[in-house]
């Protein structure tokens, strides 16, 4: 499965919600059940759980990271076919990530517990790679080892609260949350309050299943800041997100083919992921993006190299190839989200990229000035907002 043109219009966050909402519902309590981050004596120390790196005697990666994330892998001209033949590295790559709270189940006990996951790197969201981080989980990158990552890395990705200095993570990709609709069918959608009030999209709107994605807006149209609220903040948002829900405003909540009914004429408006929308306006130029008055959701998944990985030096080697502008180019062009390395949109001008030219894949300073991301949530915050958000979007 691949996004972008070369692919079948699948995107990594299609692939995140393939089942839709109702699914969605049922992981979320199920990672409730875990409970979601509470494992006795998980914090460990990355300085003591650490092995020793054979990098320099095995030529060899383990990386998992999600579907529809990469150039086809086994074209001799792909980005990893070019890395490695440059490099003389092996790698080995999986895509089975394909949710952070499923695949966190999956590992959690042998990363509490010091134990390898046999893997040298993984790709996690936002705030999956801050709690990993928190927990001592992940290993520091060698700064001399990625000097591509610091130079190039684009600023508003820069110095995020949870890992300041990029010491643990380097973004992989990174992507937009906004709106969507239908110009054909009706008018422009200009904020997110005008999409849970305006009467003549009632029962037509439809808000996506990540929670961090849409309580951000609500959390915005209360007055909060997504990166820095309270809990009667929390309080004020959901309340206000019940109250659409109840007012039959919203017609679902959704992770899959919301663009879909976008274009039948089924939703005149949604909340929306950049990259889906610029897969979608090549079959439908009446579908537009916008940036709402609330400003842009803004997130990046995220590089991480987990504890007791055998191949750090390697897994650095490949982080500093893929911020390399022309490399960043390339992979930008296939998957079309947020390309993180500056530089690269001059180098896919040089080839004469239509997807160059796109502000979804290379925003505007000001579209990215007016972007937020979402506040690093403890323990408790994560059981509760998650059962919150699960009373509302499941009825």
């Amino acid at each position: 499965m691949a996004a972008g043109p070369g692919g079948a219009g699948l995107s990594r966050r299609t692939v995140l919600r393939g089942a839709g909402g109702v699914a969605f519902v049922g992981a979320s309590l199920a990672a409730l059940k875990l409970p979601f981050f509470s494992v006795s004596g998980a914090q460990q120390d990355p300085a003591t759980c650490k092995a020793a790196d054979v990098s320099a005697t095995d030529k060899s990666l383990v990386i998992s990271n999600w579907p529809a994330y990469i150039d086809p892998i086994h074209k001799p001209d792909s980005t990893v076919s070019v890395f490695q033949q440059r490099t003389g590295i092996s790698v080995s790559y999986t895509d089975d990530i394909n949710d952070n709270a499923e695949f966190y189940a999956k590992v959690k006990n042998q990363l509490a517990a010091c134990e390898p996951i046999k893997r040298d790197m993984i790709v996690m969201t936002d705030w999956m790679a801050a709690r990993m981080i928190g927990l001592g989980w992940i290993q520091p990158l060698d700064a001399s080892k990625v000097p591509n990552l610091h130079k190039n890395l684009i600023p508003r990705l820069r110095n995020k609260p949870w890992d300041p200095k990029e010491k643990y993570h380097a973004p992989w990709q990174s992507g937009l949350t906004g709106i969507a609709y239908n110009r054909k069918n009706t008018t422009e959608v200009k904020s997110f309050t005008e999409l849970l009030t305006r009467s003549d999209l009632k029962g037509r709107i439809t808000l996506l299943t990540e929670m961090r994605d849409t309580m951000g807006f609500m959390l915005r149209t209360v007055g909060a800041d997504p990166e820095k609220f309270t809990d009667t903040q929390w309080q004020n948002a959901i309340d206000s997100l019940h109250k659409a829900v109840s007012a039959g405003q919203i017609r679902s909540f959704n992770g899959n083919d919301y663009l879909n009914d976008l274009a039948s004429g089924n939703t005149l408006a949604c909340e929306a992921w950049s990259g889906d929308v610029i897969i979608a306006q090549q079959d439908n130029p009446d579908i537009q993006f916008v940036t709402p008055e609330e400003g842009l959701a803004l997130w990046a998944d995220n590089m991480i190299i987990p504890n007791l990985a055998t191949h750090q030096s390697n897994a650095e080697e490949w982080i500093n190839y893929y911020y390399e502008p022309a490399v960043a180019a390339k992979l930008a062009d296939w998957n079309y989200y947020i390309c993180p390395v500056e530089g690269a949109q001059e180098e896919m001008l040089k080839l004469d990229k239509p997807a160059a030219k796109s502000p979804l894949i290379f925003p505007t300073d000001e579209m990215l000035a007016s972007t937020w991301g979402f506040m690093a949530l403890n323990d408790q915050q994560e059981i509760a907002y998650e059962r919150d958000w699960s009373d509302v979007t499941s009825g």
